[in-house]
């Protein structure tokens, strides 16, 4: 597996190649079985990255995608350079390249000037595009910037729009893992756990796979089917195994 890298990783353009030839030269190498890259920018959506998530198998279909905020007025405040809407119509274009294809997310909350209109957006995205996976925080200058010298948002009512938020995100989250139980899913196995016999791994939408095995897994992808789950990891046993298991009954 790789994963490219970078800040906005999707505005790569260098001796006229862009990401999407990256992702297509990389495709050809025997033995690398998954690719990845993060974290990319909704304004650098762009047709030819779309092509590549409709074409590459390798490609993976779970794409980063930081939107920060439901409202466009506050997006247009932190000089996002994109709306919702533009957002929404690049999120369609991905699903009708790969139906596969999920999200996850950044959010700022309580960014200086946001409204009550504006956060409560923000939950309607979040409940319209069900992200897998979020991260959100509440907004924090960083000096030299120019939301660094705005008014900001009273800290009690941030941090309850922040409350508010992540209720919502862990709510989708824990559903979105519950209908994982009793599937297949293909798990690359990364490492060892602590306890002995215990394997680490992460599906094709990077969640968290841990499983028993005698055997060494490391470096193989297995089908997996998930029994169980918590809030940031699925369990499961190795389908080879169980079919063993049984003929072995």
């Amino acid at each position: 597996e790789i994963i490219l890298l970078g800040q906005n990783v999707n505005a790569y353009n260098f001796n006229e190649k862009r990401l999407s030839h990256i992702l297509f030269e990389l495709s050809e190498i025997i033995g690398l079985e998954r690719i990845r890259y993060t974290t990319s920018h909704p304004k650098d959506v762009s047709k030819d990255l779309i092509t590549a998530h409709a074409e590459l198998k390798k490609l993976m279909p779970l794409l980063h995608l930081p939107v920060q905020s439901g409202s466009t007025n506050i997006l247009k405040k932190m000089n996002r350079g994109h709306t919702i809407k533009d957002y929404y119509q690049k999120v369609e274009y991905l699903k009708k390249a790969n139906p596969l294809i999920k999200f996850s997310s950044d959010f700022i909350i309580a960014f200086p000037g946001e409204t009550e209109e504006d956060f409560t957006k923000t939950i309607m995205l979040m409940k319209k595009m069900k992200f897998i996976n979020s991260y959100s925080f509440i907004f924090s200058p960083r000096p030299g910037t120019p939301a660094a010298s705005k008014i900001e948002i009273d800290k009690k009512v941030s941090k309850e729009r922040l409350s508010i938020f992540q209720n919502v995100a862990d709510e989708i989250k824990r559903n979105y893992r519950n209908e994982l139980k009793n599937s297949t899913l293909k798990v690359l196995f990364e490492n060892k756990g602590k306890s002995e016999n215990t394997y680490f791994g992460r599906d094709e939408y990077f969640n968290s796979v841990i499983v028993e095995s005698n055997e060494n897994l490391v470096g193989k992808i297995e089908d997996v089917k998930i029994e169980n789950c918590n809030s940031n990891t699925l369990f499961g046993k190795i389908t080879s195994e169980i079919k063993q298991k049984n003929c072995a009954a």
